[in-house]
């Protein structure tokens, strides 16, 4: 099964690039922009690393971010993914960023953007490896604060392809930003929002209902909803579904419990990401390897899971096909 994982092309949809901050740059970066962050060592940084729920998380995510400051220190953070890319074999990916985490400590939107687009077009010229980026919007902060950002994401909208919605889950649901993802839709942005992953599965009919959106970001708590299940069946929402960082943030107490096996086997279209893989403790390929050592997972369901990440991706139907007929072609 692990080589199988291993030499199946796959796309990530659900990435978070800030999430994918090593340790070993968070220090480099540190040292070079002068920025203080509350570690000694490299050792220090990996032992924070025991989170109790998705708050203890954010905490160091956002503290990591910090070290974040010119339009080089957004390549190199996405180059280092893009190199994890070329070694777990993803083909494609749907990049997540959080703007709002740098402009409110005074990075330039511009520099954000830049950075992470001109590393994903050298990736482009050098691997192959296709991508697009979608810009989140902080659900712990207003909705007038993400009109502000989807202002500042007009003038880049040939290099956005989507708006998305993380952060602290509990106590702001997708309903709160109803009006901005309403005018999102309306200039043409591809629409995901995180609902379902602490939060119960009320979330995740708001974010089809109110939202509108095109795909659901984790969404694991729809198990708990006979009606939620048919209907996403139904639909094919996509469920970008997060093993490693389930686990690591006590959505589920251990593999054993994680529900991705009988959400496929009911017919969910469901596919395997890595959230915050520096963070999660691993990459595409751990959290594929993750699941299969501990749950019954049979060959197709692999094959199932990694057509159904390029199915779901907003590339074109033409690529898609060609990245399908890949699939086949690494099966043979």
């Amino acid at each position: 099964m692990i080589e199988l994982i291993k030499k199946l092309p796959k796309a990530e949809l659900h990435l978070h690039i800030e999430g994918s901050l090593e340790p070993e740059l968070m220090f480099r970066l540190a040292k070079k922009n002068n920025i203080a962050i509350p570690y000694n060592d490299i050792e220090d940084v990996r032992r924070a690393y025991n989170f109790t729920n998705l708050q203890t998380f954010l905490d160091i995510y956002y503290a990591g971010a910090n070290v974040l400051i010119t339009k080089n220190d957004f390549y190199d953070l996405t180059w280092e993914y893009i190199l994890k890319c070329v070694e777990d074999n993803v083909v494609h990916t749907e990049i997540f960023f959080d703007p709002q985490t740098h402009t409110a400590r005074g990075v330039e939107f511009a520099t954000v953007i830049t950075g992470i687009k001109e590393a994903l077009a050298d990736a482009k010229e050098k691997y192959g490896i296709t991508s697009c980026i979608i810009m989140c919007f902080l659900r712990h902060l207003s909705q007038e604060e993400a009109f502000e950002t989807l202002e500042q994401a007009l003038a880049f909208k040939d290099d956005i392809i989507g708006v998305g919605l993380d952060s602290s889950e509990l106590g702001n649901p997708p309903a709160k930003f109803k009006e901005v993802f309403k005018k999102a839709k309306e200039a043409g942005f591809k629409l995901v929002a995180h609902a379902g992953e602490e939060a119960d599965f009320s979330y995740i009919y708001e974010a089809l209902d109110v939202l509108q959106i095109n795909r659901i970001d984790h969404g694991v708590q729809s198990i708990k909803s006979a009606a939620l299940m048919q209907r996403l069946k139904d639909e094919q929402m996509p469920l970008t579904v997060c093993p490693n960082s389930n686990i690591e943030l006590k959505v589920f107490e251990d593999y054993k419990q994680h529900n991705i096996k009988e959400l496929l086997d009911y017919g969910l279209n469901v596919s395997v990401n890595s959230d915050d893989p520096a963070y999660f403790k691993g990459y595409m390929n751990q959290n594929f390897i993750n699941i299969c050592n501990h749950l019954p997972l049979t060959e197709n369901d692999i094959i199932t899971l990694v057509k159904n990440s390029f199915r779901s991706s907003f590339i074109n139907n033409e690529l898609k096909e060609k990245y399908l007929a890949q699939v086949d072609f690494a099966l043979q």
